[in-house]
């Protein structure tokens, strides 16, 4: 099966003709249909579509088939049930984070693409209607009532909003500072405010997790609006992991009415890499379609449902990019899916690869993304060779060069010599055109990533007093 998928993506170009050709001439058989009624047709009719999809894509029936669109690799595969990917956790070798032995579906979709027209982006895909699982994409064709696989391609209108202190920050064009801060595992917000007040005056906003790695943590909405009651600026980050469509809306709601303004949208890393593998992962949209839907309640002033909000929220969207995983010289292409989704701030995954992230920078001045968004880089540091050693091997999407890890473990002060790289890092990123900030990670390592800030010049101690 996994050998005549791959056949599959590698003939995608043949078989997009064929897709084509059978959704021209399905119409013709309209009449028949309906003389035997669409859920009769759809009986007899079933069973082979199921096994022709079932042989040729390893498909598995979502009824809203977007094989046209997805170079004929079948996104039903994606083990975060992704409709637009890929995610920032592709391995090095293009395997996918949850199943290392399986390709990402994603890698061989931006391939397939590829084949079919040269390029390697496609239309945003709608989310899944889940009432169509198992259901025929091919009766609807005859009877001239397709399904739609592809989101609307146009976005509403900005909204007129009041601009605030992250957004404002961006817009400026002046070099942005934030840190991530994970939320504690306690009910007692005292330990969050404590971490959080070692960057008070030197960051423009403060990212909050939300089950980072696949593991649970105060929420996310609710340690920003601590954060937000206590005088910062802070970034929810809303995963799609633990959420459907209506949680995700009813948390959007909520964090803006506690004061919440930026939210960072994410797919999320799956929980199978947590220290809950049993929780049952929802992952009902991704990124893209989050984007799209915190877009939506904001300048339509609209639920994903078409029902009108009584007061929009305010938000200041953002997403992630991850420059150092498969497919290196496409993930611009996914970026900018994001960008036209409603994105106008970028973090990105931890930068050790100063080269590599130069290739993907010149792929993003080439598509202008970098005036329509702040691109806000992440860096850190961890205290040993080690730890850097055990990231790179053992979490999805980061990438340390094994000269960076020798030049750590070489070191008489493995911390100072990590928190160095850090700073030259830093002041690297600040010189390159096309990065509007940086983004300061590293787990319970605050005080080292305030000094870092100061060290690098970004800015000063009187200016956080």
């Amino acid at each position: 099966m996994e050998a005549v998928r791959h056949w599959s993506v590698r003939h995608a170009r043949g078989l997009k003709r064929v897709y084509d050709a059978c959704a021209r001439w399905a119409p013709l058989l309209g009449g028949a249909v309906r003389r035997l009624g669409p859920p009769r047709a759809e009986r007899l009719l079933l069973p082979a579509e199921r096994a022709a999809k079932r042989f040729l894509f390893d498909c598995r029936m979502c009824g809203q088939c977007a094989l046209s669109h997805t170079g004929m690799a079948c996104p039903s595969n994606c083990a975060k049930g992704m409709r637009n990917g890929p995610c920032g956790g592709v391995r090095a070798d293009g395997g996918c984070e949850v199943d290392p032995a399986m390709r990402c579906v994603w890698v061989e979709a931006t391939a397939g693409r590829k084949r079919v027209d040269g390029r390697p982006d496609g239309p945003a895909l709608a989310p899944l209607d889940h009432r169509r699982a198992g259901r025929s994409t091919l009766v609807p064709l005859m009877t001239g009532r397709p399904v739609p696989a592809t989101a609307a391609a146009e976005a509403p209108p900005p909204r007129e909003r009041a601009v605030h202190g992250f957004e404002q920050a961006c817009r400026s064009g002046r070099f942005v500072v934030t840190a991530e801060v994970a939320p504690p595992d306690s009910a007692d917000p005292a330990a969050l405010v404590e971490r959080a007040q070692r960057f008070r005056g030197l960051v423009d906003a403060i990212n909050i997790t939300d089950g980072a790695g696949g593991n649970c943590h105060m929420s996310s909405v609710a340690a920003a609006a601590v954060l937000a009651a206590h005088g910062f600026d802070p970034v929810a980050q809303i995963a799609c992991r633990d959420r459907n469509r209506i949680a995700v809306q009813g948390d959007i709601l909520g964090a803006a009415a506690l004061g919440v303004r930026n939210v960072l949208c994410l797919t999320g890393d799956h929980g199978a890499g947590g220290d809950q593998p049993e929780a049952k992962p929802v992952f009902d949209l991704d990124a893209v379609s989050l984007l799209r839907v915190a877009r939506d309640m904001r300048d339509r002033g609209v639920f994903a449902s078409g029902r009108a909000l009584e007061t929009p929220p305010n938000l200041f969207l953002g997403a992630t990019a991850n420059p150092f995983v498969p497919p290196f010289a496409d993930r611009a292409a996914n970026l900018e899916r994001k960008v036209e989704a409603g994105a106008r701030f970028i973090q990105t995954q931890f930068c050790f690869d100063l080269p590599a992230f130069a290739d993907f920078l010149r792929a993003v001045r080439e598509r202008e993304l970098h005036k329509r968004c702040a691109l806000i880089v992440g860096v850190g540091t961890l205290g040993s060779a080690k730890a850097l050693r055990w990231m790179a091997e053992h979490v999805p999407g980061v990438r340390v060069p094994p000269p960076v890890i020798e030049r750590v473990a070489r070191a008489a002060d493995q911390k100072a010599e990590g928190k160095r790289i850090l700073v030259e890092t830093i002041r690297a990123l600040a010189a390159m055109e096309g990065v509007a900030g940086v983004h300061l990670m590293g787990h319970r390592n605050e005080g080292v990533l305030a000094d870092a800030i100061v060290e690098s010049g970004l800015r000063t101690r009187q200016t956080a007093a």
